[in-house]
């Protein structure tokens, strides 16, 4: 398996940053599969594993702390392009986010960032658009009781 190049791009703030630190573990059609340390220093979080659902619309990532206990799972409304013939991805962040903590509370976070963004012409109404339909099917799955098999997904890969 060649290895891809993948990109992080944000809207707020903007940037896009190559991680080419990142380890992939697995990648097929649907997703891929990647373990990480933090691109910059983090009081508490250190490292995890991230899978992203390529035609979902969102990433899924299990956060760690520096003495590797589960901080929470965070996930990332996302929107990607792939170009073939480098093997590139660029996904971007959405700005809407989903955190699911260890007792199974569920927060969704940075809805005002996703509307100030659409206020200042940072996104397109089709942004928008889409950030909130994949919010929508990431709840939705959340509330039916099926996000244990997102996260079986990458807990498969961490075992190995």
């Amino acid at each position: 398996m060649s290895k891809p190049t993948i990109f992080r791009k944000r809207i707020i703030p903007a940037e896009c940053v190559e991680l080419k630190d990142d380890l992939i573990l697995h990648r097929d059609a649907e997703t891929i599969i990647t373990q990480w340390n933090t691109l910059k220093p983090k009081k508490t979080l250190s490292h995890g594993y991230s899978c992203y659902f390529l035609d979902r619309g969102f990433k899924v990532s299990k956060f760690y702390d520096h003495e590797d206990r589960l901080i929470s799972w965070y996930c990332d409304i996302v929107s990607h392009t792939y170009d073939r013939d480098t093997d590139t991805y660029v996904f971007t962040d959405l700005l809407a986010d989903v955190i699911v903590y260890p007792d199974g509370f569920v927060r969704v976070v940075d809805l005002d960032e996703l509307a100030d963004a659409h206020r200042d012409h940072l996104i397109s109404e089709e942004e928008l658009e889409t950030a909130l339909r994949h919010l929508d099917k990431l709840l939705s799955l959340i509330y039916k009781g099926a996000f244990p098999r997102l996260q079986k997904i990458i807990e498969d890969y961490e075992q190995n």
